[in-house]
């Protein structure tokens, strides 16, 4: 158990400092592509200007970040219960968070850091409730319908994502967020992981589910992270990775509390999703009565 909070607590740390360093790469990127049109008719950024921010050097060095993380956090998922690896590895957020205010220049209000202590608080009291994770064993179509719902969800999710364009930005997130969330499930009950067995693993429609989802959802928050709130966009997509992963862990994947702590389990979960709610709506442009905006180029040289 030690372990596996050891491991989804770094994985946390890694998408929380990729998340703000995607974010810096992506909004430069998106100033200079505005005056050369880069966006569609609907106001979204083009898949060219997408391409072109995650060629920035900070968005490469965020990316390599959640390279590190999804694979700690991948462990995570096979080493704790879902509905305490993603809510931990979620707690990104507050990284996000407290990194955007120096690096974006972003000045977090009252009700922000007080969501983002209801999150904190809560992450205690799963941590306080979790019990033993369960084995993920699952009939191969399980396997096959989570394909089919990763490739809905990101194909469908990018073409909704592109109509809307600039208002788009907590839906990208909140899609990223279920992409993510299906990657966590593919990890729990991927075939031919233990014991090793390539033929298993490259045979399990688990396995492309996972590169489904997290290639759309990487595109999908690079998206969301160019057209809104850096906290609001992350903030949706907490809710995305943690809500379903954490019911089907307990439902489907015997993942359970800790006896006589059911009670602390569902506070800390429901607590954990309305903190990460919350900072999305305060931390939204139209919450403080701002228009989207780009916002001023970061200083990076005078951080110490």
């Amino acid at each position: 158990m030690l372990i596996g909070l050891l491991t989804a607590v770094a994985a946390s740390i890694c998408y929380g400092t990729g998340s703000v360093l995607q974010a810096v790469g992506s909004r430069r990127s998106a100033r200079q592509q505005a005056a050369a049109a880069g966006v569609t008719q609907h106001g979204g950024p083009s898949l060219s200007s997408t391409a072109k921010a995650a060629m920035t050097w900070e968005f490469i060095v965020g990316t390599i970040l959640d390279f590190v993380g999804f694979g700690l956090g991948a462990l995570a998922a096979r080493l704790l219960p879902l509905f305490l690896s993603q809510t931990v590895i979620s707690a990104n957020l507050v990284i996000t968070a407290v990194l955007s205010v120096r690096m974006l220049g972003i000045r977090l209000t009252r009700p922000e850091w007080a969501s983002i202590a209801v999150v904190c608080s809560s992450l205690v009291l799963l941590a306080t409730a979790a019990g033993p994770e369960g084995s993920g064993d699952t009939p191969i179509s399980t396997h096959w319908w989570l394909l089919a719902i990763a490739v809905l969800l990101m194909a469908g999710g990018t073409v909704v994502v592109r109509l809307m364009g600039s208002r788009a930005a907590i839906l990208a997130g909140l899609l990223s967020g279920l992409g993510f969330g299906a990657l966590g499930v593919g990890v729990r009950v991927l075939n031919g992981i233990d014991p090793f067995d390539l033929g298993a693993l490259l045979s399990d429609p688990a396995l492309y589910a996972i590169l489904v989802a997290g290639i759309g959802g990487m595109y999908l928050h690079t998206v969301a992270l160019q057209i809104g709130s850096v906290n609001g966009a992350t903030a949706a997509l907490v809710v995305g990775e943690t809500v379903l992963p954490g019911m089907i862990g307990v439902l489907w994947l015997g993942d359970s509390s800790r006896p006589g702590f059911a009670w602390a389990a569902i506070l800390g979960f429901v607590l954990a999703v309305a903190g990460a709610v919350a900072v999305a709506w305060f931390g939204a442009p139209e919450a403080h009565g701002d228009e989207v905006r780009p916002e001023a180029e970061p200083e990076l040289t005078t951080a110490r």
